[in-house]
């Protein structure tokens, strides 16, 4: 009797002890889903070495951004930030595999979703700063980098493997090179490039047509050997591919020296207004045009301005085969139903131009398809607006104007563009503008000019970039800029390309679509103001802005003063040093707590990096 109480006791203890841990196991369970698995503890678990320092605090301190933030408030200043782990050096939030595979994300896979734009709430964000690969270099400098980089610094190969026959790039030693080959043309772009010239028969007999081809939009890019070499006929490109399969193409180019941007022709539009590019170009470059009722193609049109050209080079423009011809047929029939005409071809190279005016439009078949956008439909929203299959129409005055009317290159740089009036700004005001940041951009380069040469810097990024003039009076210096237009602001980026510039739109409570260490320079005009006027977190900015920086890189912040003293207030955390700090009070228009403030980023490597390059 006894012994069988003993068992049964026995046995309740048992089943209790099962439950409880089929509890426990429930509950972890419950937060792996509510919390996946976030960056602050991949930071955490590493910790990782600057000298003799750790670049992290106790094991029972709060490094959250948000109590960090609150700390910065209080007067402390910050000692560190955690570093992520080396499994993130190339970590681009907004575009993160393992973040969408994790969150289980519903994408059709079919329309290229998972290669959109997927952030992570700020509760999951990577807010640890991202190191450098084992072994990082300061970039080669511009324009040798077109065709050469330190391999340590994107320490892939495959694509040298991959792509052999077609000379995009050659391992050689310490570095790799970039012949100048793509899918197309491995012969080389130069050559590629002079053949599309000799077909478009411009009376210059030059691919910038006399300064009227100016901006360009290369999609399915590549390493970006056909916009590294239009840059040499006055031809700034914007080309742009997804992180795909072919991983680090963006990089690469970004690295070279070349405008690039990450981003994929799927189910949203693209970030830049209508009428953005005098041509458009798609050599090999993997898209089915014809999906859709031909949502990917008319999403072009939208963006070639009155008269712009869309260069395609692919077998289907030759037609060999039965699918070829297949393909060819529809593509020709739905290009002719958008107005389209074929302007050349030659082999495997077809070249369409886009009409200047409404006529074919109106004179098409009741009916036809696609159809016209409705009256309500803005063409330039972009940030996080889906495409729709119809034609953008001109507005009564482009129809009337029957063309662009802008200026070629390079007076269109500075003259006044006819959308200025969309945004009630009259001539003098921009006028105004120009002369404001040619004074600005003068007194930034004397307070660099100790800290850099000629050939310092190639990749500016403007981060509230208004009209562009800090780019354009940047006209002189061997960069490029990626000027960007914040997404709840005037759509000001129609300007900036009018103006023969390229850009982007960008909500700065987010992670950029960029890797890290691709910009030597960032230029941050009020832009903490604004973003901590949406109540984001300026730690988050800050982290997102050391990501993009490269090492040795520089801010210029230009912001009120209480701003720049919380920002200062980062900097050890950070591993910047404060460069200089200047008042604005002899500029022509200026606020009267408004000062700059320029800080370069420090070179710096983990303990294990340093280990694993030696």
């Amino acid at each position: 009797m006894m012994r069988a109480r003993s068992d049964e006791h026995q046995k309740q203890r048992f089943l209790t002890w099962v439950l409880l841990l089929v509890i426990i196991c429930g509950v972890l369970y419950l937060c792996s889903q509510n919390h996946g698995s976030s960056a602050m503890e991949y930071g955490s678990k590493s910790l990782r070495k600057f000298g003799s320092s750790y670049w992290i605090g106790d094991d029972d301190t709060d490094v959250s951004p948000r109590k960090l933030h609150r700390n910065v408030n209080d007067g402390v200043i910050l000692k560190s930030f955690p570093v992520c782990d080396d499994r993130h050096t190339e970590l681009i939030p907004c575009l993160d595999r393992t973040f969408i595979y994790q969150s289980r994300l519903k994408l059709d896979l079919s329309l290229m979703e998972h290669y959109e734009r997927h952030c992570p709430q700020p509760e999951r964000r990577f807010n640890c700063l991202i190191p450098p690969p084992p072994g990082y270099k300061i970039p080669i400098k511009w324009p040798k980098s077109r065709d050469e980089v330190w391999k340590a610094n994107i320490p892939h190969t495959h694509l040298a493997i991959e792509k052999s026959d077609q000379n995009w790039m050659v391992v050689k030693g310490e570095k790799i090179s970039f012949p100048g080959g793509g899918t197309h043309f491995h012969y080389g772009a130069d050559k590629y490039i002079a053949r599309i010239t000799s077909m478009l028969r411009f009376p210059s007999k030059k691919i910038n047509n006399r300064g009227h081809v100016r901006t360009a939009l290369d999609v399915g890019c590549g390493v970006a050997s056909f916009g590294g070499y239009l840059l040499s006929h006055d031809i700034i490109t914007m080309s742009l591919a997804p992180n795909d399969v072919h991983q680090n193409q963006i990089q690469f180019a970004l690295e070279r020296g070349i405008p690039a941007y990450l981003g994929v022709l799927g189910t949203k539009r693209l970030p830049y207004p209508s009428r953005s590019y005098d041509l458009a170009h798609c050599s090999r470059c993997r898209i089915d045009w014809l999906q859709r009722n031909g949502i990917l193609l008319l999403e072009i049109d939208r963006l070639l301005r009155p008269g712009g050209y869309f260069v395609y080079s692919s077998p289907e423009a030759y037609a060999h085969d039965e699918e070829d011809l297949r393909i060819w047929k529809e593509m020709s029939s739905l290009a002719e139903r958008m107005c389209w005409k074929i302007t050349a071809r030659h082999d495997q190279t077809v070249i369409w131009v886009k009409p200047l005016t409404n006529d074919c439009y109106m004179e098409r078949e009741s009916g036809s398809e696609p159809s016209l956008c409705r009256t309500d439909v803005d063409p330039d929203a972009v940030w996080d607006v889906r495409m729709e299959a119809c034609i953008t129409p001109y507005s009564e005055y482009d129809h009337l104007a029957a063309g662009s009317g802008l200026a070629p290159w390079p007076a269109r740089l500075t003259t006044a563009p006819p959308r200025l009036a969309d945004f009630g700004y009259s001539l003098s005001m921009f006028e105004r503008d120009m002369a404001i940041w040619v004074q600005r951009v003068d007194e930034y380069w004397s307070l660099l000019s100790s800290k850099i040469k000629a050939d310092t810097l190639r990749n500016i990024m403007d981060m509230n970039a208004g009209m562009g003039s800090f780019a354009a009076a940047l006209k002189n210096k061997d960069v490029w800029v990626m000027n960007v237009v914040p997404e709840n602001g005037p759509n000001l980026l129609k300007i900036i390309f009018d103006r023969g510039l390229i850009g982007t739109v960008h909500d700065w409570c987010e992670a950029f679509s960029t890797y890290p260490r691709t910009y030597d320079l960032l230029h941050a005009s009020t832009i903490f103001s604004d973003i901590k006027g949406k109540g984001c977190s300026v730690a988050d900015l800050l982290i997102e802005m050391d990501r993009i920086l490269r090492p040795k890189g520089f801010i210029i912040v230009r912001d009120r003063q209480p701003m720049v003293e919380l920002i200062k207030k980062y900097l050890v955390a950070l591993n910047w040093e404060a460069v200089t700090t200047a008042d604005s009070y002899q500029e022509i228009d200026r606020y009267d707590d408004e000062i700059v403030f320029i800080i370069q980023k420090k070179m710096w490597v983990t303990s294990e990096s340093f280990s694993d390059s030696e």
